[in-house]
């Protein structure tokens, strides 16, 4: 496997770090599936499973294990883009 850098923002790369921790991945693993975007070998659509919510009582999704977890950091980043 090639080896490539490039620049990075401070802020950006210290939330990916964080991101790609709690995602229990390497932060190169990390930005490769941001990169790649979905898997193909991952099925696109599944049935969705609901779970109780340990602090509330509501009925919520369920992750599933292959995805990144949803943090405050990593929703933010994500709506960064919206004016």
């Amino acid at each position: 496997m090639a080896t490539v850098s490039f620049k990075i923002e401070d802020g950006k790369l210290k939330a990916y770090r964080r991101q790609a921790k709690s995602a229990g991945l390497s932060l190169s693993e990390f930005i490769r599936r941001k990169m790649d975007g979905p898997d193909p070998k991952k099925p696109a659509k599944r049935e969705q499973e609901y779970v109780r919510c340990e602090y509330t009582g509501a009925m919520i999704f369920k992750g599933h294990p292959d995805d990144i977890p949803l943090t405050n950091e990593s929703v933010k980043e994500m709506l960064a883009d919206f004016p």
